[in-house]
């Protein structure tokens, strides 16, 4: 409810705010002892549902109405010797609406930009003051500038302009680490969460994770029996699928699924799972978008191959493969692997290289902030996933 770019969009706003209306009622309904006593007649209930509702949503358009309207655009330049102003601009105004890259200074003079003003040197105060700039954005974040952009910047500075990372904006409004200009010094540039480390952290991590696992494998087995006449109709062969898939440090385990393809449906070896893909059963296809074929999973869990939040576990094969062209893709390895994870649940399902150097970016930026509130956010977008059947 609370993530800004979204909360632009009635449609996103209408959903979430469903969910948690929903959820909201429902802790109601089952906190009797700490909550007042239960209204006898339960069309109460439905007016408390319709009043948070209602007013929230109210609230909501008048935020879309008047608070994110066009007329509070930012005016941001690009400052920065090497970088395509162009790319940039398009990440920029796709992330954020409110932003509006009006122009750019390069030091190597490559690269262009629609409807951007060039800025020159000679003239580059002048600029800024004429357009009426309110942010100043340096692309070269983790190479630094040199002297000649640090004597046009400063005078911005006392004149209280704001100035800063383009990477840690992008980070900020994508949630994910932007590494495209990250030179091969990347312990420099990833300043990995203490809680990697943390005592307290990874003992309470573990403990949630005994406990879960415990009750999710113990809830399952009523689902069981439904399991078994799904899979002896439609996918007639062995109900569970193993995989070999790199874990923490990487370390090869072995990885229990319930089948959801045909038998020998990697005859020519490992592929990628695609969309559509024409080796998923029908039955297979429920037990992804229930996402009931993960369940095995939690025994991977509680022998320690997994967490419950974590990059998700990747195959030999594809992690040597994709090393090749995308940098630091091994650095996701320095945690466990997780039954659900922050690329999971804000990316699309990694069908070619280009989908994975984005799950990449969002698996760094959760090793970066990894902590119990992000496991928690995480938690929750996967429970709504499960509930509206959103799984791939």
């Amino acid at each position: 409810m609370y993530n800004l770019q979204k909360a632009e969009s009635r449609f996103v706003v209408i959903k979430n705010l469903l969910l948690t209306t929903t959820l909201t009622i429902f802790l109601f309904l089952f906190t009797p002892i700490i909550s007042p006593q239960l209204p006898a007649n339960r069309i109460e209930i439905l007016v408390l549902f319709t009043t948070l509702f209602v007013f929230i949503a109210l609230w909501r358009f008048l935020y879309i109405g008047i608070i994110s309207a066009p007329r509070f655009v930012k005016k941001v330049v690009l400052v920065g010797e090497k970088f395509d102003p162009q790319k940039i601009k398009t990440e920029l105004e796709l992330a954020d609406s409110n932003f509006q890259v009006i122009g750019y200074l390069s030091g190597d003079g490559i690269g262009g930009c629609q409807n951007c003003l060039r800025f020159d040197h000679s003239d580059f105060l002048k600029g800024i003051e004429e357009n009426h700039v309110n942010e100043i954005l340096v692309t070269n974040s983790y190479e630094g500038i040199n002297d000649n952009f640090q004597k046009l910047l400063y005078p911005l500075l006392e004149k209280g302009l704001t100035i800063k990372s383009y990477s840690h904006v992008y980070e900020d409004l994508t949630d994910k680490v932007l590494i495209e200009n990250i030179e091969n010094d990347f312990y420099c540039y990833f300043p990995f969460s203490r809680n990697n480390s943390n005592q307290l952290y990874l003992s309470i991590n573990r403990l949630i994770n005994i406990i879960i696992s415990s009750l999710g494998l113990l809830l399952s087995l009523p689902l069981l029996p439904f399991v078994l006449i799904g899979n002896l109709i439609e996918n007639r062969g062995p109900l569970l699928y193993t995989q070999q898939r790199i874990g923490k440090y990487g370390k090869v385990f072995k990885i229990y699924k319930l089948r959801s393809m045909v038998k020998n449906a990697e005859t020519k070896g490992a592929q990628w799972a695609v969309k559509n893909d024409s080796r998923v059963t029908n039955f297979g296809k429920f037990l992804r978008k229930t996402r009931l074929d993960e369940i095995p999973q939690f025994i991977n869990i509680l022998n320690g191959d997994m967490s419950l939040v974590g990059p998700r576990p990747e195959r030999p094969e594809f992690v040597n493969e994709l090393a090749k062209t995308i940098p630091f893709y091994k650095i996701r390895n320095v945690i466990k692997p997780g039954l659900t994870g922050w690329a999971q649940v804000n990316a699309k399902y990694a069908a070619t290289d280009r989908d994975s150097l984005e799950k990449l970016q969002y698996d760094l930026y959760y090793i970066i902030n990894r902590g119990l509130f992000i496991d928690f956010r995480i938690t929750i977008k996967t429970l709504s996933t499960v509930i509206f059947f959103r799984g791939q």
